[in-house]
């Protein structure tokens, strides 16, 4: 079942607790699919909002998917989640991925359709995971202000997509260490990297939505 929400965008319930919006690509211009995942202490409205301020997002379908573990924001009733935490992680994993794999099961595409995931922060890693490890294979991943599970870089079997990796000048937590050596593993993987460094904190900006429409464009 599928229920309105704002504007153009609807809620798709998923499994028995999970959140999902989807935004259909415009009549005529589908280009595939744009798979969200938010930051910690986010939720999917936020991402969905970034996914849509990238330039040509009209011709993609756009899915942003909120975390299973949600938590208000501090004394606010704002609803937020996070991905997972250190507690029972690899448990963690296997729900997300399965999670993920169930919210696209929702949304009309078949097996020629291309999936790109893009990520902010803890969002990042699902990206990556959700692209290398889950039941379809990726055409690509724009990973903003996070780095690449490290089990996935050193897992010689797994194939990485064409991607986008960024991240803003003062950003403290996606340190230029973690990026350089992200970047310096990807490339010695034959991986066909972006590397993108722009003005700003840890934050998705307007550099973030022109170098994403850009990657996507070329896709």
């Amino acid at each position: 079942m599928i229920v309105p929400d704002e504007d153009d965008v609807h809620v798709i319930p998923a499994l028995t607790h999970g959140r999902i919006l989807v935004r259909t690509a415009r009549a005529g211009a589908a280009r595939g699919l744009l798979v969200g995942c938010h930051g910690y202490k986010e939720n999917a409205r936020v991402q969905m909002a970034r996914l849509r301020s990238i330039p040509g997002a009209a011709a993609w379908t756009l899915v942003s998917v909120q975390a299973l573990h949600r938590f208000y924001l501090g004394r606010t009733d704002e609803v937020v989640a996070s991905w997972m935490t250190r507690e029972d992680r690899e448990a963690a994993i296997a729900d997300n991925l399965a999670y993920v794999d169930a919210a696209l099961d929702a949304v009309p595409h078949d097996d020629s359709t291309r999936i790109v995931y893009a990520g902010f922060s803890q969002g990042v890693a699902m990206a990556f995971r959700a692209a290398l490890q889950g039941r379809r294979r990726a055409a690509g991943v724009i990973a903003v202000g996070g780095d690449v599970p490290p089990e996935l870089l050193s897992d010689r079997a797994l194939r990485f997509p064409p991607l986008v990796l960024a991240r803003a000048r003062r950003d403290d937590w996606f340190t230029q260490a973690k990026f350089d050596a992200d970047v310096a593993a990807l490339t010695a993987r034959s991986v066909s990297v972006r590397p993108f460094v722009y003005e700003g904190g840890h934050e998705w900006n307007e550099a973030v939505s022109s170098a994403a429409g850009e990657f996507l464009a070329a896709l």
